[in-house]
């Protein structure tokens, strides 16, 4: 059975590097709406070579390079508040702590988008 993503349609992308997002920090994946599939023309005005991404995935507010690209999952929702976490020590034993998670929600107007 084949699964397409379709722009406007939501999805969870991760890729191969931490990227930062328009927060400031550092994520692993990205949860967004999908606006569109582009070429490197389209993206950034010049036409890449066979060494270079020749196509860029725009996600909520930000755009992916195409070669950056993981998984792609098609999704409506996806947790990205704090998730529980774990650390083991000889010292102190296991603790569990909250850490933020490591997915971007692209959806999520950054603090320029609201004034």
């Amino acid at each position: 059975m084949k699964m397409n993503i379709n722009v406007g349609e939501k999805a969870l992308v991760t890729v191969d590097n931490w990227f930062y997002a328009p927060d400031g920090r550092q994520y692993r994946a990205v949860f967004g709406t999908v606006r569109a599939i582009r070429t490197s023309e389209e993206s950034l005005g010049v036409k890449t070579n066979a060494k270079s991404t020749n196509w860029y995935l725009e996600i909520g507010n930000i755009t992916i390079a195409g070669c950056q690209v993981h998984y792609a999952l098609r999704t409506d929702e996806c947790h990205t508040g704090y998730t529980k976490d774990w650390m083991a020590s000889t010292e102190h034993g296991l603790k569990e702590y909250n850490r933020p998670s490591a997915i971007y929600d692209a959806d999520t107007p950054t603090t320029s988008d609201a004034a």
